[in-house]
This record gives structure tokens, C-alpha cells and sequence, in this order.
């Protein structure tokens, strides 16, 4: 039983919740249909839109009002807060980019964590029609069915994805050498440039693994609890150790593939391929 939640609570919590995050999406969806206002944060390649900073704007207030004591911990706010204690930790619009430029690829991630331990989670697709959700202990569901990881047990037919961070420039060398191991080694590997989608489809079955550096919490807090409550496997990926909000890397995928990816990928990270 999750401290405070008994897990008929947090079945309804995580359908008003849900109801909350899908209710957010029409304003994503009317302003799909407008011109854009767009302006950057800390770089050319870091931006930020008015939808950002509406759908933020509403979840605070309505995800407020479904537990008051809880801390909100936004993309495009709440700078500071951190994760102790409980709190909302939302990305209003991932995949701001391709939202920028028409590409519907574009999702709003809501967790609610304990301690940084993610209790429910729920990633909405609005353009695509599809409402990802997930309770500790409760599964995960598409659309309210049931999904699960794949299960996919080799690389050779694996389809993986990942994603380049904002400052590509600091991890640069060791994505490319990732992605040129990757690329013959797997089916594919896809780069769809919203990590909450991301996870969202490794949990569906849809990717076979996903791995990325330089996520922020806001970025992975609901798809995480998603890919546990299917099936799947979250770590790291130089290390077999489990993954926290907030660390520098993430690696998921489904049970039978996490060593052999993980093995991988490490070896684009080994002090040797820094010579």
C-alpha cells in the first residue's frame, strides 16, 4: 500500500487526474490551429510558446485542487523546488519544437511523486488521440486498455529510440558513437523529439527500448511509472543500477533486452572511446 494512498484512492486520483490532463489538451489542440508566438529560453534551440505557458497554467489550478498539499514542479516554473515531500511534476508541452514547427508529435506529462517516486503518471498525446496513464500498482493503459511492454528478445529485431538534449554539444560524441553501434545492431532506432511520447510507446510495445542524456525530471516522471506498471525495465546506462528523476541518463526497455542494450551502449561510454 503506497503511504497516505490506499489504492482505491489512488484508482479515483488517477482518473480525475487523467480527466485533468485530457481537459488541457483542448488547448493544445485550438492552438494547433493558430499562428505561433514562440520565444527562446537559455538557447537558440530552447524554446518556449504561449501554449506552454497555458497548459502549464491550468494544470497548476486544476491539479492543485485534487491535492492541495502537494508541491507543483512545472517546466515553466516553480524553479527551485525539488522533489522531496509530494508534488506534481509536469511538462506541459514536450516536444515543444515540433509543436513550434506543425509536427504533431507533442505530449503533456503529469506525475504525481512522493519523495521523487512517481505514484500515478499520465502522459496525453493530443494530437495523435491517444491518453497514456498508469497508478503504482494498478498497471498501465492506453485509451483505458490495458498495454504491456514487447516482447521482443533480441536487438536484431528491436526498434529503439532516443532523443538529442538541448546542449547536444556536451554529450555529442557519445551519441554518435551510440547511434553508429545502435543503428546496424537493432531494427532501427528512431528519434521522435518528445521523450514523454517516447516512454509512452515502449510502454505500448511500440518501441523495444529508448535511451537519451540530459533529461530533466518533468521529462520522465509519468512515462517511468508507465514502463514499470507494463513490464518494462528503467535504469541507467552505464550501470545496472535504477534510475532516479533527475538523473544525467535513462535507459527502458522491455525485460529481455536490458542487458544486451545496455551492454551496447556502454561501449560508446568506456574510457577507451574517449581516446
Amino acid at each position: 500500500m503506497t503511504p497516505g494512498f490506499p489504492p482505491e484512492h489512488l484508482s479515483h486520483l488517477l482518473e480525475r487526474t487523467a480527466l485533468v490532463v485530457s481537459q488541457s489538451g483542448e488547448i493544445i489542440r485550438e492552438h494547433d490551429l493558430l499562428p505561433r508566438r514562440i520565444r527562446h529560453k537559455a538557447s537558440p534551440k530552447d524554446l518556449v510558446t504561449e501554449t506552454d505557458i497555458a497548459v502549464e497554467l491550468f494544470l497548476r489550478e486544476h491539479l492543485g485542487a485534487l491535492v492541495p498539499e502537494a508541491g507543483f514542479l512545472g517546466e515553466e516554473g516553480s524553479s527551485g523546488l525539488g522533489l522531496d515531500g509530494l508534488a506534481w511534476v509536469v511538462d506541459p508541452v514536450d516536444g515543444t519544437t515540433n509543436f513550434a514547427h506543425g509536427v504533431p508529435f507533442v505530449a503533456t506529462s503529469v506525475a504525481l511523486c512522493l519523495d521523487g517516486a512517481p505514484l500515478i503518471g499520465v502522459v496525453n498525446l493530443p494530437l495523435l488521440g491517444e491518453l497514456y496513464s498508469a497508478g503504482l500498482g494498478l498497471g498501465s493503459f492506453c485509451n483505458a486498455q490495458p498495454i504491456h511492454v514487447s516482447d521482443t528478445a533480441t536487438l536484431l529485431e528491436a526498434l529503439v529510440a532516443t532523443g538529442f538534449p538541448y546542449r547536444i554539444e556536451e554529450h555529442q560524441g557519445t551519441i554518435l558513437r551510440q547511434l553508429a553501434l545502435a543503428m546496424p545492431a537493432t531494427q532501427g532506432v528512431r528519434r521522435a523529439g518528445a521523450a514523454a511520447l517516447d516512454l509512452a510507446f515502449v510502454a505500448c510495445g511500440r518501441y523495444d527500448g529508448f535511451f537519451e542524456f540530459a533529461l530533466n525530471p518533468w521529462d520522465t516522471a509519468a512515462g517511468v511509472l508507465l514502463i514499470q506498471e507494463a513490464g518494462g525495465r528503467v535504469g541507467r546506462i552505464a550501470a545496472d543500477v535504477p534510475y532516479r528523476l533527475g538523473d544525467p541518463d535513462i535507459l527502458v526497455s522491455n525485460a529481455q533486452l536490458e542487458s544486451a542494450l545496455r551492454a551496447l551502449l556502454t561501449q560508446a561510454c568506456a574510457p577507451a572511446a574517449e581516446a
